[in-house]
């Protein structure tokens, strides 16, 4: 692993051990410690995260870190935005959900602080597309990134001579390869909707028009226009699962896979560590999701699933400023990456897992783009009308009725890209 302290972490490390030392001598004399509620949403980092709040309350006992860990982040953050008792720090999932919280104003603007100078510039700029609070407002600094793809059975593959494909009809024609084997190419989950997301993330991606969603959201083109075409090649890829794939989710998708029951999952990093936990016998291996007969066209959808964050109006801001300069540390993001088989998101840091080697090239390059499914907020159903989709293979009724409710909606829109403009 590539372990980088920056000078600014340093220093930065060594300003808040000052100041811990110098407030420990008032909270010895009795004043009781700032308290500061941190919302986190990661439900397979709950531990992690009490540790990381007990030690960074060991090293500043002038704060209490009263940790939230929430079972639906989306909905508990509204509650409390209802409530007007926002938290004062926070992890969330950088969707389209997160921007509409940021264009309305509800995160801390992060432009120009030293907090984001050691992020990869290609996580800001996936934060950034999903809405701000005003033009150039950066809301959220990015944590830990995920690459949605395929997976793959490494040792499968080399037993049958198979190369990881790198243009769309390479991919057809290794899934057709396994057909023929009597192999399970891709295990269909469609019984969890969200699941037909993860490949028509990298299809739209890829295919889309340059600036496709500038143009949506200003009316200037529909999903007819811009989607049609990757829809119909997702249908494709499902030509090619176990039959009755509605009657399979998540769980059992992953389990079948771990048991060696399909060569590859149209799922992204995030799946390795539930894979992994059914003990499969292989090597889970990854690669970009091609979606173009031009290698050069490929694009790996990285998104950013762990974004940090802090209240606009919070009382605490200094408190709240040494908590996430603890949490960027380094070393806390480094073994945050390696739990949960991610992409870091401080400049310098690699994960070395296997389950990334095939994607690595991609992060460094910084050929990444953010899912294009995140520019949706939950008003719209998108994942119940691909999956509808994907039972009547209807692309164009597809396509229409994503146009509908997107007009229907953005009518009142806040959030995503071209949110906020300039006056």
């Amino acid at each position: 692993m590539n372990r980088r302290k920056s000078a600014r972490t340093a220093g930065a490390c060594a300003v808040v051990a000052l100041s811990a030392a110098l407030t420990a001598c008032s909270a010895a004399g009795g004043d009781e410690p700032t308290e500061i509620v941190f919302f986190q949403f990661k439900p397979e980092a709950v531990d992690y995260f009490n540790e990381l709040a007990a030690q960074f309350e060991d090293e500043n006992p002038d704060i209490r870190v009263t940790v939230d860990n929430v079972p639906s982040a989306e909905t508990a953050m509204r509650i409390r935005l209802v409530k007007e008792d926002p938290p004062d720090v926070l992890t969330f999932n950088a969707n389209g959900t997160f921007g509409e919280f940021a264009s309305a104003g509800v995160f801390h603007d992060f432009s120009g602080s030293p907090l984001l100078e050691d992020i990869k510039p290609a996580y800001v700029e996936v934060v950034e597309e999903l809405g701000a609070s005003e033009p150039g407002a950066v809301n959220g600094i990015p944590f830990a990134a995920n690459a949605s793809g395929v997976l793959y059975n490494v040792e499968m593959f080399e037993e049958h001579g198979r190369e990881v494909p790198m243009t769309w009809s390479e991919l057809i024609e290794t899934a057709e390869y396994f057909q023929s084997e009597g192999i399970t190419p891709f295990y269909g989950m469609l019984a969890d909707a969200w699941t037909a997301q993860s490949p028509l993330a990298p299809l739209t991606a890829q295919i889309q028009p340059e600036n496709f969603f500038e143009q949506r959201f200003a009316g200037e083109t529909t999903f007819r226009e811009g989607w049609l075409e990757a829809i119909e090649k997702e249908g494709t890829l499902f030509e090619y699962t176990q039959p009755d794939p509605a009657a399979f989710g998540y769980q059992e998708g992953t389990r079948a896979f771990a048991d060696g029951q399909s060569a590859m999952l149209l799922l992204g990093s995030y799946a390795v560590p539930q894979i992994r936990s059914f003990g499969p016998e292989f090597t889970v291996g990854s690669f970009a999701l091609p979606a173009t007969d031009d290698p050069a066209q490929t694009t790996l959808v990285s998104g950013v699933d762990v974004v940090l964050s802090a209240s606009a109006t919070t009382p605490h801001w200094e408190e709240v400023e040494r908590f996430l300069t603890f949490l960027l540390q380094p070393e806390v993001v480094e073994e945050y990456a390696e739990q949960q088989v991610a992409i870091p998101a401080l400049e310098g840091l690699v994960n070395e897992d296997p389950a990334l080697a095939g994607v690595r090239e991609y992060i460094e390059e910084g050929r990444i783009v953010g899912f294009t499914d995140h520019q949706f907020i939950q008003a719209i159903p998108l994942g119940p009308l691909l999956q509808q989709y994907l039972f009547d293979r209807d692309a164009e009724a597809f396509v229409d009725g994503l146009d509908a409710n997107w007009d229907r909606v953005s009518q009142r829109r806040t959030w995503g890209v071209g949110a906020v403009q300039d006056s």
